[in-house]
């Protein structure tokens, strides 16, 4: 059997094992080969999500053929290998149910070993992962609403939140792709501006549709504005917020739920974790005020000392505005008391009509 990686990712044993466990009867492969159209029809639609594999066996004795489909990495929201796996796990819930349909056999995962899994059987998937003790972030600033005394320990805190997102932006990708398809997401998909603005119920006071759609469609040109900004893509968390990030002892903290990917633009945690200092600070002062103010100041000081990346400013907005609007969001705050919510859209609007952020003109883009 060919065992070129690109046309087949598993030897002959593997396959047969697999095969043998999935018919419950003895499979022995005859022959694998890419399954292409014919030249006509490869000539009008050249471009393809993978070839399939045309696998021909003999189970016991009779004559059997399945076919094996992979998806290729390319940019229509295929980038990550979960993409195409939710892909599959579709075409697998749904071939069956059309009438007429080509069925579907199983939906099953490639190890890097190149052993085959089976999980036509599932039904949801988990995940796992290890427990770390620690406070969320957001109880040191529940209680500096409280107390609004900034202590040599808060201030260490956010110094440590900012120099490890410069230490970690500092990494950067070479895959313009996946700087696109991030910009992409954070207007698009459905946990980003439009699936947020889709959230907002009806009838909200200060939120009639003409203004959220005018907010989407100054999120959408500023999409065009930085989506070829590839040279920044970076490492980066994904949801650096005060609730996922959990301190131990001094300025010792672990995180929790890195979210859509590796690799992004260093504004998205910039703008997740400040965003924090804003809100927290509107709800007490109307306004960035006490010591939300000094913990912002010196947050945005030391990362931009530590980075010098003034270009952060020319691309931050839309960040801002996608983490104002979930914050502004009666879905995810409720409680949230509708002075400040009118606020935080203001913050919005403002934010999309900058074209450089300053951060020491914070209170020009709150009033």
């Amino acid at each position: 059997m060919d065992r070129r990686p690109e046309v087949v990712p598993f030897d002959r044993g593997d396959l047969e094992h697999y095969l043998t466990a999935l018919v419950s009867g003895d499979v022995r492969v005859t022959a694998v080969r890419e399954l292409r159209n014919d030249e006509e029809e490869r000539t009008l639609k050249e471009f393809g999500y993978g070839v399939p594999l045309l696998v021909e066996c003999r189970c016991d004795g009779d004559r059997r053929r399945f076919v094996f489909h992979t998806l290729s990495r390319n940019a229509f929201g295929h980038e990550h290998v979960s993409d195409r796996a939710a892909n599959l796990l579709l075409d697998h819930a749904t071939f069956n149910t059309l009438p007429g349909h080509v069925r579907s056999l199983d939906v099953g995962a490639v190890t890097r070993d190149g052993s085959l899994i089976s999980l036509g059987d599932a039904d949801e998937f988990f995940h796992l992962t290890q427990y770390v003790e620690g406070e969320p972030y957001a109880a040191d600033l529940h209680r500096l609403s409280t107390t609004e005394e900034l202590t040599s320990g808060d201030e260490k805190r956010a110094l440590a939140l900012a120099d490890y997102l410069a230490e970690i932006h500092d990494r950067k990708g070479t895959d313009p792709l996946l700087y696109q398809r991030r910009v992409r997401d954070l207007i698009g998909d459905g946990e980003g501006i439009m699936g947020i603005l889709d959230s907002y119920p009806e009838g909200l006071s200060g939120a009639p549709p003409a203004r959220l759609e005018a907010i989407e469609k100054e999120c959408v040109a500023w999409r065009w504005r930085i989506k070829d900004s590839s040279h920044r893509l970076s490492q980066v968390h994904g949801d650096f917020h005060p609730w996922n990030v959990l301190f131990g002892q001094g300025t010792d903290f672990a995180l929790l739920d890195r979210s859509r990917g590796a690799w992004g633009e260093p504004a998205d945690d910039v703008s997740a974790m400040t965003i924090n200092y804003i809100m927290f600070s509107l709800r007490q002062y109307r306004g960035l005020g006490g010591p939300f103010r000094q913990l912002y100041a010196l947050f945005w000081d030391r990362y931009v000392g530590q980075t010098e990346d003034d270009e952060l400013l020319r691309v931050i907005q839309p960040f801002y505005a996608w983490r104002a609007l979930v914050l502004a969001s009666p879905v995810w705050y409720p409680s949230l008391d509708n002075r400040v919510r009118a606020t935080l859209l203001r913050f919005v609007e403002t934010m999309l009509d900058s074209e450089q952020f300053e951060p020491e003109q914070i209170d020009d883009y709150l009033r």
